[in-house]
């Protein structure tokens, strides 16, 4: 989990005000009660889903729990984990994708009204807005983080999401996805601390079939979103900074 604390410099204010707009917008109407469920809250996987899926055994679909990889797509995921330490674009600082980011070692935090759904993500000032006006999906544009539609079947949320660049990994171990990635998000309160997070996975281009994820995430309590810097290094790429090492280099 990363808790980065310094002065702020002129992008993360930019940011900052991104979210502030976002979080203003999240709570200018009520969440009504006769909506759907209430997800609201901070979030987060306790699991090591983000290190590999297959290990993790988060995949209930296939029943093998294995991901379904035509043949001649396998060879990449094999050199992306062979190179893992260096490629994986979410250490780079890149925003993690969908469905990722719901279980990355970082909270998220759900804000929502009768308008949309909003996920603001620790990781990389990551945000997203899940639409429940039953507008269509922005076409041609790829997104890091998809974009998003959603509605309620009768307490669970359903996001589906579409328009995906091919920038992100679905997890660390090198498991990736192409521009056609297609991604139907299920969000259901199965108690006050959990939060049932369900996610199928479609990409012709990649997989032989479609294919599900399911996993808990747990309710952070005394938790809140903080800063996640990033920085260049001496090799040039960008690399999330320590824990407190700004504040720990301050001191000295």
């Amino acid at each position: 989990m990363r808790h980065i604390i310094q002065a702020p410099r002129r992008s993360s204010l930019k940011r900052g005000f991104i979210l502030a707009a976002v979080i203003t917008a999240a709570n200018y109407c009520a969440w009504p009660q006769s909506a759907g469920a209430d997800l609201r809250g901070i979030w987060m996987a306790e699991n090591n889903a983000d290190a590999s899926l297959e290990r993790a055994r988060v995949i209930v679909d296939p029943p093998d729990g294995k991901i379904p990889y035509r043949p001649d797509t396998l060879a990449r995921q094999k050199q992306n984990f062979a190179n893992r330490a260096t490629a994986d674009p979410e250490t780079r600082c890149f925003q993690p994708g969908v469905p990722r980011a719901s279980y990355l070692p970082s909270p998220f935090q759900i804000f929502q009204n009768d308008r949309a759904v909003y996920i603001v993500y620790q990781d990389v000032h990551a945000y997203r807005i899940i639409y429940l006006d039953g507008s269509p999906h922005n076409e041609g544009l790829g997104y890091a983080i998809g974009d998003s539609r959603g509605h309620w079947e009768v307490k669970t949320l359903v996001a589906d999401v579409t328009s995906f660049s091919d920038a992100t990994w679905l997890d660390a171990a090198g498991n990736y996805h192409s521009d056609q990635l297609h991604v139907v998000e299920r969000y259901t309160r199965a108690s006050r601390d959990t939060l049932m997070y369900e996610a199928t996975i479609e990409d012709s281009k990649v997989f032989t079939q479609p294919w599900k994820i399911r996993m808990p995430l747990r309710l952070q309590k005394g938790m809140q979103i903080l800063e996640d810097e990033c920085e260049e290094g001496e090799n040039g790429r960008r690399h999330h900074v320590p824990l407190f090492s700004k504040a720990r280099q301050s001191a000295r």
